[in-house]
């Protein structure tokens, strides 16, 4: 089990998408990241699906990261070059210092299955103590691109509790 000192990481999952959060529907990304970090040791605190509202992903990581709730928040969805896509620029705005090195890594990794990487537009940033980190929507692409960079995030984590 994975721990933080002496308390075990807290994380929050997020798919961004205004049709499944309109009919109530879960999301196939947000249960699979769930588990796969559950397995690892985190603590998920929530994971859900939020509509692609800039001002409504503000609110949320905002409250979540000032109020020290979690040490991890993954986004899933809103990261390409539509108006909706609102995540990347949501975390180059709340946070205290920008990771490009992050979203950077994913974009590569995934290039080796599709030329269609290069448009996206994650982003990953600190606020406070807390390592957000955008992801691809596609449940099979957030998952491998959450295990390439896996190791990373728990250290990012492990430095940020110090």
């Amino acid at each position: 089990m994975i721990r933080k000192g002496a308390h075990e990481m807290k994380a929050a999952i997020f798919t961004l998408d205004t049709g499944l959060y309109k009919a109530k529907q879960e999301s196939a990304a947000a249960n699979a990241l769930k588990r796969m970090l559950m397995q690892v040791g985190f603590d998920v605190k929530a994971a859900g699906v939020l509509p692609e509202d800039r001002k409504v992903l503000t609110a949320v990581l905002k409250r979540l990261t000032d109020t020290d709730s979690v040490d991890l928040v993954l986004t899933t969805g809103a990261v390409g070059i539509q108006k909706r896509d609102c995540a990347p620029d949501v975390v180059a705005e709340i946070s205290d210092r920008l990771l490009p090195g992050i979203p950077e890594a994913v974009r590569a990794y995934n290039l080796r299955y599709t030329k269609k990487a290069i448009l996206d537009r994650s982003n990953a940033g600190i606020r406070r103590n807390t390592l957000i980190v955008n992801l691809p929507e596609n449940a099979k692409a957030a998952m491998d691109s959450l295990e390439y960079i896996l190791p990373e995030l728990v250290q990012v984590v492990e430095i940020l509790s110090l």
